[in-house]
């Protein structure tokens, strides 16, 4: 299959840029959590997984979503790579449930300096539950996702999820998954 680089559209946090590996070292050095490893991150819900209260968490959470731009927030393995190489052929969708794209976008500014930001169509929803409908939008048949489910929300609606492969979405379903941006490329060029 064959998926056309114009249909398709990607999250951003554990997709496009690596945030759990961010928030366990962010976690390591203000809330001394050195025990907490990536495949301990077993759901979305990281104060239940992790056994920690929610408030605990902002204190990482928050810097993680309002100074990406600032912070060591590195990009997934392979995607700096690949978009920048789509980028040229097709413009690049990305949406995400962050509630505000300012400082991601300055983010991917910093870390695509390749990608011409004109081609760069950046989303944010405010909820996982909003993305369907500006997707469909946006014209985007596939999305790229890391959470299992706001995939089963996508396909719902009609949009074909793409499940990146992370340890919080394991559990059974239908959908087609990726463990790397290598075997995503296979799909679209």
């Amino acid at each position: 299959m064959k998926i056309p680089l114009d249909h398709i559209g990607f999250d951003v946090d554990g997709v496009v840029a690596d945030t759990m590996t961010l928030f366990l070292s962010l976690a390591r050095n203000r809330l001394r959590m050195y025990h907490w490893r990536y495949e301990d991150i077993t759901s979305y819900d990281l104060a239940e997984c992790l056994n920690v209260d929610a408030g605990v968490l902002d204190t990482v959470l928050g810097p993680i979503l309002d100074e990406p731009h600032l912070l060591d927030l590195q990009p997934m393995v392979g995607a700096v790579e690949a978009l920048t190489r789509w980028s040229r052929c097709a413009p690049l969708c990305f949406v995400t449930a962050r509630s505000d794209c300012a400082s991601i976008y300055s983010w991917f500014l910093q870390t695509f300096k390749e990608v011409d930001p004109l081609t760069i169509t950046l989303e944010a929803t405010g909820s996982a539950e909003a993305k369907p409908a500006v997707l469909r939008e946006l014209e985007i048949r596939f999305f790229v996702e890391d959470r299992l489910d706001t995939c089963f929300l996508l396909a719902d609606q009609g949009i074909t999820p793409i499940v990146y492969e992370q340890p919080w979405n394991r559990r059974e379903h239908p959908f087609l998954k990726v463990r790397n941006w290598e075997e995503l490329g296979a799909l679209l060029e």
